[in-house]
């Protein structure tokens, strides 16, 4: 019987999450903090949007919410499905080049992006949760 010599795990030699070795840079770390305290202090909008999203209750595909890609926290991520769901306030009419930028990121890295307005979310709800269903049904994966 001949036995194989594997070599050790490998620590130190793969990217988990941040540089070689699990390490996480600076900013890394600060994306991930700002986006847990997005994640305690959602608008009303996204509250309502994350209770349809959450618990893989749509084409049983699992949601993130404010969730890092890159440099950016998106507010709803299907990462198996590559698409991003944002609910956009007041404040977004102001910074719409500044979206389009982002979103136009987020599409170079194979994401779709779909946005909504708040009054959309709090006035046809329903609508809104078809639309993102219907994403994902022409996003599906091969069997």
């Amino acid at each position: 019987m001949v036995f194989l010599r594997f070599p050790p795990p490998l620590w130190g030699r793969v990217r988990v999450g941040g540089v070689a070795g699990g390490q996480n840079t600076a900013g890394e770390k600060m994306n991930h903090a700002f986006a847990r305290q997005l994640r305690k202090n959602m608008t009303d909008a996204e509250q309502r949007v994350w209770y349809k999203l959450r618990h893989r209750q749509i084409d049983n595909c699992k949601f993130r919410r404010q969730a890092p890609i890159g440099t950016y926290i998106v507010d709803f991520v299907c990462f198996e499905r590559k698409l991003v769901v944002e609910v956009d306030g007041s404040q977004h009419a102001e910074r719409e080049l500044k979206d389009l930028e982002r979103t136009q990121w987020l599409n170079s890295q194979g994401f779709r992006v779909l946005r909504f307005w708040n009054h959309e979310v709090f006035e046809d709800g329903d609508w809104v949760i078809d639309t993102i269903a219907e994403a994902l049904q022409n996003m599906a994966p091969p069997p």
